[in-house]
């Protein structure tokens, strides 16, 4: 069955633009009145629209996770009709990719791509109009995350900074403040973003925003008396939401443990070398976007691969791995987290050499 996803999704990932062209062209042959209602540009935006959907029908096909497609049709179908692009033209898209599949693919490859495209297409009609979320109700911290938000929402960077300072100051723990504040904050600002309320210029400088107002924070992360464990933290090359697993890396430090953030985008053959220079106890791997789960894998198999790495134990997490239980399984690691919290607490109970041993001594 692995084998014959894998398999599978090579040829549906050789075949993308193929794929994509030829499903445009049925449905625009179909629906001649696309052409009045998108014009040119809008029939180009569809091809492009088309390969990304066929990148997430790759990913999903290759890791055998159904859910990986439909979650993903659930999330383009709220973010294209809050831009004027009905939930029937993804559906009759979504139908166009089954057929031009059928027609360009081996037959196996076709038939499991008809297989997770079908069941897009019937989830799509329990899809509600407007994704659930919002900053979570009751928690201790949720009029200084509405604060902090609004604040953040008007371009004013520096009361969302004091909101955060004057809060610590008082005695706020800043692992509250990190899950409470900035966690729910990011979450609910790529909530409005998906809904189109805000532009992607306004959720880029909210992010950029908490990002400093973090490092504000940094004197008092470090103050925490260190453990002797060690975590290097990175996201995948091409991944650039950041924040989550910088997020991970501060509270470790909270908690007194030495870590490396290397950030976004960082390219697999750095980040192994980092790690058998670095000799961490713990390797954090962050992949938002369900088309690099595929690098988390490889990052793996290097890590695994390479002698001066081994007892390296590998977290990882981000969304897809939300969606799909047991895909962290599936990539090669020793376990996942949905959170920075959870991730902490993962890590903590996890069973490592003592200090004053002799591999302890090699790092």
């Amino acid at each position: 069955m692995e084998q014959r996803n894998k398999q599978s999704a090579k040829q549906i990932e050789a075949a993308r633009d193929a794929l994509a062209g030829g499903a445009v062209d049925r449905l625009y042959a179909r629906r001649p009145e696309l052409v009045e209602r998108y014009g040119p540009a809008g029939r180009q935006k569809c091809v492009d629209d088309t390969r990304y959907t066929i990148d997430y029908l790759v990913n999903a096909v290759s890791t055998g996770q159904p859910a990986l497609f439909t979650e993903y049709v659930a999330w383009a179908k709220v973010v294209l009709e809050r831009r004027n692009v009905r939930a029937e033209d993804l559906a009759d898209n979504l139908a166009a990719l089954r057929e031009a599949a059928r027609e360009l693919l081996p037959p196996e490859a076709a038939a499991l791509a008809a297989e997770y495209l079908d069941a897009g297409i019937a989830h799509l009609p329990t899809v509600a109009a407007e994704p659930p979320g919002g900053l979570i109700g009751g928690l201790p911290l949720e009029a200084m995350a509405r604060a902090y938000l609004d604040a953040l929402l008007a371009g004013r960077r520096n009361d969302a900074c004091r909101i955060v300072i004057d809060a610590v100051d008082r005695g706020t723990p800043l692992r509250d403040v990190y899950v409470m504040v900035f966690q729910e904050a990011q979450y609910e600002i790529g909530r409005l973003w998906q809904m189109n309320r805000i532009t992607v210029a306004q959720e880029h400088y909210c992010t950029a925003a908490t990002q400093l107002i973090m490092s504000q924070l940094y004197p008092r992360l470090f103050a925490t008396p260190r453990v002797g464990r060690r975590m290097v933290a990175a996201c995948v090359s091409g991944e650039l939401h950041e924040i989550g697993a910088r997020m991970v890396a501060d509270l470790l430090e909270l908690e007194g443990w030495e870590t490396f953030y290397l950030g976004a985008s960082t390219p697999a053959a750095s980040l192994v070398q980092e790690v058998a220079d670095r000799r961490p106890d713990v390797l954090g791997i962050s992949a938002t976007l369900t088309p690099h789960v595929g690098r988390v894998a490889e990052i793996i198999r290097l890590v695994r691969a390479e002698p001066t790495c081994a007892g390296v134990k590998i977290l990882v997490g981000g969304y897809p791995f939300r969606v799909a239980p047991g895909l962290w399984r599936d990539v090669g690691a020793d376990g996942w987290a949905p959170d920075a919290v959870r991730a902490v607490e993962m890590v903590k109970s996890w069973q490592f050499e003592p200090e004053g041993t002799e591999a302890d001594v090699q790092r």
